[in-house]
């Protein structure tokens, strides 16, 4: 096993053994935790022998006491205390099942916890009963899988690979980042802090709220060890599947790191890390996926704490949580202060969707408000699609931050990198293509040069703003009393329930009784007036009818009144404007229309000059006024290509057609 493909077809080549009692996507109920425990041996290996002796002094302390004292002994953060190895193991195949538990039970805590995840107890008797646990144990007992042999990177990649391979049928939202849109994120996300990240023995914090197997992590400690060797990162994670949150608990155990950091749950609906800040984050949230399983948790404490919590802007639709993981990142800035002058900083990638989906005045774009009026977004660089395993959709890394440099500060600036890849030799599921070490160079040499170009636009933040304004147009009626109209009476709801009660028994019988008089009363009244003339000011036929209703003394309610009203008009362009009970004059609902008018630009002007021209009795209702945020990211690149013309098309058609009577001429001499 020379490398990591090598080692990936290897552990691949056990997975196959399981074919029969085990599906395909069944797997890596098997393969993931025998990976971790040979993992877990090969480190142990050589303290193996120091462990065993040191816990027959020890054995009769607090199992707390002992898990310290071994996990110091062996170096490693976690210990094993059983006499078994994979070795052993193999040395009594009649009892492997048996002594696997054994050996998986002298775990310390910290590592037994990982393991139990996987719920492995049960595939450990399922493989005994079908005859394939030795054969599994000792195939994975060929593979050297010490630290010194695969690196933690490289563990990282297997993990990732195998893990790809359980799940190429996996929905849109079930993704792992390939490494090298991981080393962009990073190389973008630490590009403004080399001077603070440089300093001898810095200590920082990183956090990724959908970790996966930690592989953002690994790759984000991996760049400053190569920058700064006594830099220290602190990696803080926490993801919601249990085998991911093994995984990644796992690496970190193996490295030594504090395995404490890494939690399993939720992050929408509980978050692990409720106090604290980070100086980076990074993350790529599901896309597209409902967040339906916390939105009773994400709706309380919305509703209760508003920007005392984390959703304070806004919820999008349920269907998507994206922006919510953005606003729950937000969260978990640090302040700029004296001790902390540079603030955080995030990079998380999402589709296109929190771009610009919703309206002014829905959740997603009173999110982009507050993201964009708080001078958050730094930049946002698109990129090429069919780079993920699981799916082709475009995909958009954005860059955020509380402290941005002088020359950004007011300015969001989009980089267009949808053309920096190389396709791939061998698809891997849906991913096609790849970006080169020399690309990610180039894209963030043009991020950070900060200069306008063909991959390049700098906007001011107002520029993604508009107002969304109401346009009305008066209700205009023509009135008029025959039969077609009376009879369009009976299909108005206030007049219909003249004739309906919610009371009971005999009490009902007469209310319904006295309806259907007053129904009668009304239509007769009308009857009693009906001509061809037509009336075009509702004022003046109003005051008609309440006449006419006061001579016949009935009584007529204003609902009932309205409910007349409407079965007796017809719409006309030629009658007078109606006018409300306030003297103000009444809109026309199926007239209304909106328009988006730019923040830069004054709405009156606007309206004159693009509105009042075409419809000049049109007003602009200001009290319906809403101010809405999108990114129309593609429209700022799009490239005007000139259609061909006819006479090109034409000449092409002939050589077709030439062509075409060629190969029937060959066919018809066969």
């Amino acid at each position: 096993m020379y490398n990591f493909q090598e080692k990936v077809d290897f552990i691949w080549s056990i997975a196959e053994i399981l074919r029969g009692p085990y599906r395909k996507e069944e797997y890596r109920n098997v393969i993931l935790p025998m990976c971790i425990l040979r993992r877990f041996d090969c480190v142990l290996e050589n303290t193996k022998e120091i462990v065993l002796q040191e816990y027959q002094k020890i054995k009769n302390l607090p199992q707390e006491a002992i898990d310290e004292i071994l996990n110091r002994k062996s170096g490693c953060n976690f210990s094993n205390i059983s006499k078994f190895d994979f070795n052993k193991l193999l040395a009594d195949p009649d009892n492997i099942a048996d002594n696997l538990k054994d050996y998986i039970n002298g775990f310390s805590k910290n590592a037994r916890d990982i393991i139990e995840h996987f719920e492995f107890h049960r595939e450990i008797d399922k493989m005994d009963k079908n005859n394939l646990l030795y054969l599994v144990v000792k195939r994975f007992s060929e593979i050297d899988l010490h630290p010194d042999v695969v690196s933690n990177s490289e563990m990282g990649l297997i993990f990732e690979e195998l893990i790809r391979r359980f799940l190429e049928d996996a929905e849109a939202g079930d993704h792992y980042t390939p490494r090298e849109v991981i080393k962009l994120m990073v190389n973008l996300l630490f590009l403004e802090d080399d001077d603070i990240l440089t300093k001898p023995g810095i200590t920082q914090t990183i956090y990724d709220p959908c970790a996966g197997t930690g592989g953002m992590g690994l790759v984000a400690q991996d760049y400053l060890k190569e920058l700064n060797p006594s830099a220290k990162l602190e990696f803080f994670a926490q993801e919601i599947n249990p085998q991911s949150y093994a995984i990644c608990k796992a690496d970190m155990l193996i490295k030594g790191q504090n395995a404490n950091n890494i939690k399993l749950g939720n992050t929408l609906s509980q978050d692990a890390f409720p106090d604290k800040k980070f100086d980076y984050m990074i993350t790529n949230p599901p896309y597209g996926v409902e967040w339906k399983p916390a939105e009773e948790a994400v709706k309380k404490e919305y509703e209760e704490k508003g920007f005392d919590g984390r959703f304070g802007a806004g919820l999008p639709r349920i269907s998507d949580g994206q922006l919510l993981f953005v606003q729950h990142l937000v969260s978990k800035m640090k302040p700029v202060t004296n001790e902390n002058p540079k603030g955080s900083r995030i990079a998380i990638i999402m589709n296109g969707s929190p771009l610009f989906t919703g309206d002014a005045g829905s959740g997603e774009s009173d999110i982009r408000k507050w993201l964009i009026e708080n001078d958050l977004v730094e930049g946002i660089v698109a990129l090429p699609t069919e780079l993920f395993y699981n799916t082709g959709i475009a995909t958009y890394i954005w860059i955020l931050t509380n402290n941005k440099s002088s020359k950004r500060k007011g300015k969001i600036q989009l980089v267009n990198a949808v053309d920096f890849y190389e396709k791939m030799k061998k698809s891997l599921g849906n991913k096609r293509n790849y970006i080169t070490e020399k690309q990610i160079e180039e894209i963030v040499r043009i991020y950070g040069d900060f200069k306008e170009s063909e991959y390049c636009k700098i906007f001011d933040n107002e520029d993604f703003g508009y107002r969304k304004i109401v346009i009305e147009r008066p209700l205009r009626l023509n009135f008029k009393i025959d039969d077609e109209r009376i009879k369009n009476l009976y299909e108005e709801t206030a007049f219909k329930n003249l004739a309906t009660s919610k009371k009971k028994g005999e009490a009902a019988i007469k209310e319904i009784e006295e309806g259907k008089k007053l129904q009668d009363a009304i239509i007769a009244a009308l009857n009693s007036i009906k001509s061809d003339k037509v009336y075009k000011n509702r004022e003046e036929f109003t005051k008609v009818l309440k006449d006419l209703f006061k001579k016949n003394q009935l009584n007529v309610s204003s609902n009932l009144l309205k409910a007349i009203l409407s079965a007796l008009s017809e719409k006309d362009e030629t009658a007078d404007a109606c006018i409300d009970s306030k003297g103000n004059i009444e809109p026309d609902p199926d007239l209304r229309d909106t328009e988006n008018v730019p923040l830069k630009e004054d709405i009156y002007e606007y309206f004159e000059r693009e509105v009042k021209p075409h419809v000049h009795d049109a007003w602009i209702d200001e009290d319906k006024t809403k101010i809405g945020y999108e990114i129309p990211f593609t429209r700022h690149f799009y490239k005007y290509t000139p259609l061909r013309s006819s006479e090109e098309i034409r000449n092409e058609i002939i050589e077709l057609e030439k062509i075409i009577q060629e190969k029937l001429k060959k066919v018809m001499e066969i």
